[in-house]
Parts: structure tokens; sequence; C-alpha cells
């Protein structure tokens, strides 16, 4: 009975550091990427700010006299309505960004599972790929085309 507390308790003592370790090495992480965190959370702040002056500032469809006009004006309309699609796009990639900070998963290619460089991060922060991968995974839709 002895023996299995013994074990018991080393096999907790084991475990223990690991688990420290990981809190130690989780935490340098998200200093490590708070100037990025912040940049993203500015970068997100800017683009909610935008959409909601777009909808408080909505202009009407105007009729104008002029066909060539009119075809402007809806060329204009169609060509803001695939900004804020894009915007809409990267607005979902920096909350998944801010997510994977959360879940300390972030810097991390979802590919190969090694460290994507901070100056990649920093570059490109809602990356999920490392450049390796990133190439190989262009190489594979140039290849399909």
């Amino acid at each position: 009975m002895k023996a299995r507390s013994h074990v018991r308790r080393t096999s907790d003592a084991l475990a223990r550091p690991s688990v420290s370790k990981r809190k130690a090495s989780s935490s340098p992480g998200a200093g490590k990427y708070a100037t990025i965190r912040k940049e993203l959370q500015k970068q997100r702040a800017a683009i909610l700010e935008e959409a909601g002056e777009g909808l408080t500032k909505r202009d009407g469809q105007e009729a104008f006299p002029d066909v060539s006009d009119q075809a402007s004006a809806e060329v204009d309309q169609n060509f803001t309505m695939r900004i804020k699609e894009r915007e809409q796009k990267l607005l979902k990639k920096i909350d998944e960004a801010l997510d994977r900070m959360k879940k300390s998963t972030y810097g991390i290619c979802e590919r190969c599972e090694e460290e994507i460089p901070y100056q990649r991060l920093k570059a490109r922060p809602v990356t999920t790929l490392c450049i390796a991968c990133k190439t190989l995974q262009e190489q594979e839709e140039r290849t399909r085309r």
C-alpha cells in the first residue's frame, strides 16, 4: 500500500513540473505577442467604427438623369460592397487570431506545428502558416488550376 502511494506521489510530482513549465512558457508568449495583440485590437476597432459610420451615413439610391451617371454610381456601389466584404473577412481573421492568442496556439503553424517567426507574425498578424507551408500551399493551388 505504501508503494502505491509512493508511485502516485512520484507521478504527481512528475506531472506538476510539466504543467508549471507550460504556464511559464505560455505567459512569456502572451507578452511576446502583446504588441501584435494591441495592433489587431486597434485594427478591429477601426474596421467596426468604419462599418458603423457606413451604416449611419447610408446614402439612398439616387436617381440620376443620365444613364452613364447611374452606371458610375452602381460601379462605385459595387466597389464599396467588395471592400466591405474584404473587411468582413479580415475582421473574421482578426477575431480568429485573437482567439488563438487566448488559447495559446497563436504563432504555431497549423500545418507543420512549428513556431511561426515573429517577423512574419508582425508583418501578417492573421497568418496561420509559416512561410514554408504557405509557399507549399500556394504551389498546390497553382497545380490545381
